[in-house]
This record gives C-alpha cells, sequence and structure tokens, in this order.
C-alpha cells in the first residue's frame, strides 16, 4: 500500500516547529531515500544553476494562433510539462537546428 504523503504543517514558534520534525523524523527520512532512489532530488548546484539561468531569461510577448496555443498546451499536458515551456523548449531545438545548417552552409 502507497504511503500518505507527508505534510508539513505551519507552526506558530521554532519550539513548536522543532518539536515536529523531531517527531517525524523517521518519516521525513524515509520520503528522502526513496527521492532519492527514484532520482527526484537535485544539488544544491543545480538549484543555484536554475537560479543564474532564470536571470538571463527575457521576457518576449509573441502573438500566435489559437489553434497553435491549443496544440501546445495538448501536447505539453501529454508531457507533464506547462505549454509555454514546451514552446520554449521546440524554439531552442529549432533554434539550435537552424544555427547547426547555417554553419555548415558558411564551410561549404
Amino acid at each position: 500500500m502507497p504511503r500518505k504523503k507527508l505534510v508539513v504543517p505551519t507552526f506558530k514558534s521554532e519550539r513548536e516547529e522543532a518539536a515536529w520534525w523531531d517527531t517525524h523524523r523517521a518519516e521525513v527520512e524515509a520520503d528522502l531515500r526513496l527521492a532519492m532512489r527514484e532520482s527526484k532530488t537535485i544539488s544544491l548546484s543545480d538549484v543555484l544553476a536554475q537560479a543564474s539561468r532564470k536571470k538571463e531569461l527575457l521576457p518576449v510577448t509573441i502573438r500566435l494562433a489559437s489553434e497553435d496555443v491549443a496544440t501546445a498546451r495538448q501536447l505539453a499536458d501529454g508531457k507533464g510539462i506547462g505549454y509555454q515551456t514546451y514552446i520554449k523548449l521546440l524554439l531552442h531545438e529549432a533554434l539550435q537546428k537552424e544555427a547547426g545548417r547555417h554553419v555548415r552552409g558558411l564551410r561549404k
């Protein structure tokens, strides 16, 4: 039987929080071990790298056909990601592919 997900409550004081973590230590450790086995954890360096990349992002407004947005939403949902992230991934892949073609064309 799957374990019930541990929910961390809101605490009124540090003392109350410390007592809760002490009482639930075994469950927290078990959840962490399971997450590590399933590769659902990330390192601090990964978190810092993500934050650094996020600072480099520029907000862009682009008008897209409603059918394209609907298709992107549907495909992204099937992959379990947001549609904007999906569109960003597709654009990145297309740009990398086109840049490779451009470089190969210069070499000829």
